[in-house]
């Protein structure tokens, strides 16, 4: 039989890939896309043509969906900072 050795367990560390900074960066982010929805609901009562609804509502929902939430994706972690755990 092979002779069986004792290894010491190592302590496995494990760092959460995403900081509290892009964690509020979507929380933005959605904040904006759930402000889109609501500015693109203003028309139900109303006219069908309300500009809230149809000209600005798309743009808040765009700028929500493609720009702050990849944002809050891809910001960069400082130097020092070991994330959350």
């Amino acid at each position: 039989m092979a002779k069986q050795t004792k290894t010491a367990k190592q302590k496995v560390s494990w760092i959460h890939p995403w900081t509290r900074r892009q964690y509020v960066v979507i929380g933005i982010g959605v904040a904006v896309i759930i402000t889109g929805f609501f500015m693109l609901a203003a028309s139900i009562n109303t006219s069908w043509d309300n500009p809230l609804s149809v000209n600005v509502a798309p743009v808040v929902l765009v700028i929500g969906y493609c720009v702050i939430i990849p944002i809050g994706i891809m910001i960069a972690r400082k130097p020092g900072d070991k994330g959350t755990r």
